[in-house]
Formats: structure tokens, sequence, C-alpha cells
């Protein structure tokens, strides 16, 4: 038996590297020196990315990325564009899978127009660690991917149930997703900016 072998056989997820989806999804991204900027997402597959972003990493830099409705993404800087950077994505063929399947929904949340992810901008806190709390009293430790008048999506290493009732830090809501790296929550009610700004913001304006 020999061992390179499997690693020629190309995967599921690793055919679908090839399989580009035009998405303009918002984020930011850190270098190898710490530094963490703002960026947007051109096209993605499960296995490459190209970001539209005003810093650029060298090529062979490795990058960790936070994007809007996919969480984190570790990757090298293959090439540098005029208005960005490419990147290859580092990952197992399970989080590859998984990615194709973010990337059709919001392929395809694009093509519908589904208004529960349009209705309201969602950003990423200037401070997005957080606490949530289950009905139980139990409180996990989290990180805010991003967040809008109407809900969040939340980086967390537990996955509570669909329709579970929550709280992130004050704002009461419940599980509606389940994602690869974490939760989304809709909030009981539409927030209000200077609620969101006071309760997610406050401590670093």
């Amino acid at each position: 038996m020999r061992p390179a072998a499997v690693d020629l056989a190309p995967s599921r997820a690793e055919r679908r590297n090839f399989q580009r989806v035009r998405i303009k999804i918002y984020g930011r991204f850190m270098l190898e020196d710490r530094s963490e900027h703002p960026c947007q997402v051109i096209d993605m597959s499960p296995g490459n990315v190209a970001f539209r972003a005003d810093r650029q990493g060298a090529p062979g830099e490795k990058v960790i990325a936070y994007l809007d409705h996919i969480g984190r993404v570790e990757g090298v800087v293959t090439r540098n564009l005029d208005d960005g950077f490419a990147m290859t994505v580092i990952a197992s063929d399970r989080k590859k899978d998984k990615l194709a399947a973010q990337l059709t929904w919001l392929a395809n949340r694009h093509e519908l127009d589904l208004p529960e992810d349009r209705r309201h901008e969602r950003v990423a806190p200037r401070n997005p660690m957080s606490t949530l709390q289950l009905s139980d009293g139990r409180e996990y430790q989290c990180r805010i991917i991003d967040l809008s008048l109407s809900g969040a999506a939340v980086e967390i290493d537990v996955r509570p149930a669909l329709g579970v009732q929550v709280a992130l830090g004050t704002m009461r809501g419940r599980v509606v997703r389940h994602f690869e790296d974490g939760v989304a929550i809709e909030f009981a009610v539409v927030q209000r900016p200077e609620s969101l700004d006071s309760e997610f913001n406050g401590r670093q304006s």
C-alpha cells in the first residue's frame, strides 16, 4: 500500500476547489505581524479565496480571516492582486465540505434574495468577545463573527439545539442555524443601534 496514492486522489472537496463562487461578504484578516485589516471577498471556493483589501500579505504569508456568515478561515497568500490578494485555504476535507455547503447557501441566498438575511446590515463589532448564556444558566465564552439589529453569528465550542432560547450578553434571542464554528442567533426583538453599540462596542469606544 502506498500512502502517497491517497494524497493524489482528489476528494470531492478538492474537485470543488475549481468552482469559485462570486459572493459579496465582508470580514477582517490578521497577518503574521498580528495586525488586523478589513476585507471583502471577491470570489471564493472551498480551497481558494480572493480578497479586496487595502493591505496585502506577502506571498507565502499565513493569514487568519474572520468572514461574515462563514467564520474563521486560515490560509496562505498565493499572489497579490491590484486591489487585494488571493490565498489558498488550509483546512481538512471535512471542513472544506462544510465550506462548500456554506458557499452554496450564500450563492443561493443572493439568487433568491432571502429577506431574513438582508433586512439588516451585518457588521463586525470592535469588541467581538462576549458570553452566551443558555436558559439553564450555563455560560460560554464566544466570539461574535458578525452582528446586526436582528441577530448575530457567533463562534463557540458548544452547539445549543435549534430554537433554544439564549442570551448574547444582555440580548435575548434564539438559535436559528448551526455552522462549522458556531451558531446564528435571532434576537427576540429588533435592537436599536445605540443598544448594540453600548453592549458590544462600549468597552473599546
